[in-house]
């Protein structure tokens, strides 16, 4: 998640709105139409029952469910006072970043019941999630205020580890295939980081994989192979990357704010939601 005001700071420093091709000849066609999410739309991801799941459809503070394309139903409210960011589905059990109730939600998908609401009061807000195999998540916690953030681990159990503070603006985070690599990215800052992960679930070798001198980053997800997808916030674009940190291919969008992406369970396709478009874009996965 970007905020808005954020954003237009962004661009403005660039002294361009990237105007690009993006926008005449876009590598997507809209799966879910203009106007049918807020421009809270966020955290794309595919339930264990094949189907597409994303926040804030048709009103803010709703898990909206995507069986095909256009064809979109508020699956649950929130209750008052939540806002989802990012969803991740793990052990059938979808884990909801709710970013105003300052919590990390788990709900049964099956009764749509919340079963456990996970907080710490030190943590700036759970913006995006990733979790491992083994049950353990890691958040970023960006300060927004301050263009700063931090990286938290939580345990199956629920228990909060912060893993490293004072950090630049931490927004999209991601675990390779293995469970062996973390990234994190710092919106404001432009900066992509990965990490070793450790057996017991620490991080350790901090590098940076690469790193932009103009627009923001947002969410990010790796597919089977290890490369890693990364939105560009106010580009307009959604970047393959190798591990090794080269650009593979870059995908234009119809908009120019992109949020979140998710990948489909065949590997096949992307969904990327839009912000400022309240919509969700698609394209098809080429391997180059």
């Amino acid at each position: 998640m970007i905020k808005t005001t954020l954003a237009l700071a962004l661009l403005l420093a660039t002294g361009s709105l990237y105007t690009t091709a993006s926008t005449k000849n876009p590598d997507t066609r809209d799966w879910m139409p203009e106007g049918s999410f807020t421009d809270g739309v966020e955290g794309p991801a595919i339930g264990p029952d094949g189907n597409l799941y994303a926040v804030n459809f048709s009103h803010q503070g709703t898990i909206g469910k995507i069986s095909a394309k256009k064809a979109g139903e508020v699956w649950l409210q929130l209750p008052e006072g939540s806002t989802g960011n990012s969803l991740r589905f793990h052990n059938n059990r979808l884990y909801v970043a709710d970013y105003t109730g300052h919590n990390i939600l788990v709900i049964d998908p099956d009764s749509r019941k919340i079963q456990r609401t996970l907080h710490n009061p030190q943590m700036h807000q759970p913006n995006d999630i990733a979790i491992a195999d083994n049950g353990t998540l890691y958040a970023s916690d960006p300060d927004w205020n301050n263009n700063s953030g931090q990286l938290w681990r939580v345990s199956p159990e629920g228990i909060f580890t912060l893993l490293e503070k004072d950090m630049g603006t931490t927004n999209g985070i991601e675990l390779s295939p293995d469970g062996k690599k973390l990234y994190l990215n710092e919106s404001v800052q432009r900066r992509v980081w990965v990490y070793d992960v450790l057996d017991n679930g620490d991080v350790t070798n901090k590098k940076l994989l690469m790193a932009f001198e103009d627009f923001g980053l947002d969410g990010m997800q790796t597919d089977s192979t290890g490369n890693l997808y990364i939105t560009r916030y106010g580009a307009g674009v959604v970047l393959k990357v190798s591990p090794a940190g080269k650009i593979l291919r870059t995908i234009q969008l119809k908009g120019q704010h992109p949020t979140n992406i998710a990948l489909s369970a065949d590997g096949q396709s992307a969904f990327v939601t839009m912000q400022k478009r309240g919509a969700i874009e698609r394209f098809f996965i080429r391997s180059k």
